[in-house]
């Protein structure tokens, strides 16, 4: 068995993060239009999650809204991030 270490999994939410942020941008919507589309009051974690600041992450359920929200399959978050 692999030992998975919180570098791991620093790495899997920082991927998460990226990717949420780059589908959120690809289809035109703002952190605030996101936020309020998965029932937040600001763009706070958003904000932080998008880029693992502090480690503040998405939940399942927070991840689940979004891409119900940006019309994705929810595989899609955990990716690897291809630059152009």
């Amino acid at each position: 068995m692999q030992d998975i270490t919180e570098s791991d999994i620093d790495t899997l939410h920082r991927k998460i993060g990226a990717n949420v942020m780059r589908i959120r941008k690809e289809k035109g919507i703002t952190q605030l239009e996101l936020a309020l589309s998965i029932g937040l009051k600001s763009v706070g974690l958003i904000s932080v999650a998008e880029i693992y600041h502090n480690k503040k992450h998405f939940n399942i359920e927070h991840l689940y809204k979004i891409a119900c929200v940006l019309d994705v399959e929810i595989v899609e978050f955990f990716k690897e991030i291809h630059t152009k």
